[in-house]
């Protein structure tokens, strides 16, 4: 029974040491990610403004830039322009149709409705000159 009790043990502390093991790759593995990302991060910026800055190192090369950037810029401005003309013309076709169609459904109701109180008013004049014919004299 001795060497079952040893060999428990033995077990017990080879497991105790792969979990120390596991925690001590783990704390490096969280280390190195803090020491990392930072540096990472350092070096982005770092390429980012080089290429932000060089276009801009020596005159010619800026002049050629800044000019890229008016012509971009012109670029825009009118895409953009021709995309409210475009937004504006269908607008104003749009209320134009809606206020023709309005307008013919306004005259289409007044038609009915004159015609309806003309038919009402000649029925009443007949009804009261029956009236009046019926009275007697």
């Amino acid at each position: 029974m001795a060497s079952t009790n040893g060999s428990k043990s033995s077990a017990s502390k080879a497991k105790t040491t792969s979990t120390t093991s596991a925690g001590k790759s783990q704390a490096r593995t969280a280390a190195e990610t803090a020491v990392d990302l930072p540096v990472g991060a350092v070096l982005s910026l770092t390429d980012r403004v080089t290429e932000l800055v060089e276009p801009f190192t020596g005159r010619s090369a800026a002049e050629k830039q800044l000019k890229s950037y008016r012509t971009e810029l012109r670029r825009r401005v009118k895409r953009t322009e021709r995309r409210g003309t475009t937004a504006r013309k269908r607008a104003t076709t749009e209320a134009r149709k809606t206020r023709n169609r309005v307008e013919r459904e306004a005259r289409k109701r007044q038609r009915t409705v004159e015609t309806t109180l003309k038919r009402n008013r000649d029925e009443l004049e007949q009804r009261v000159r029956q009236a009046v014919d019926l009275l007697p004299v």
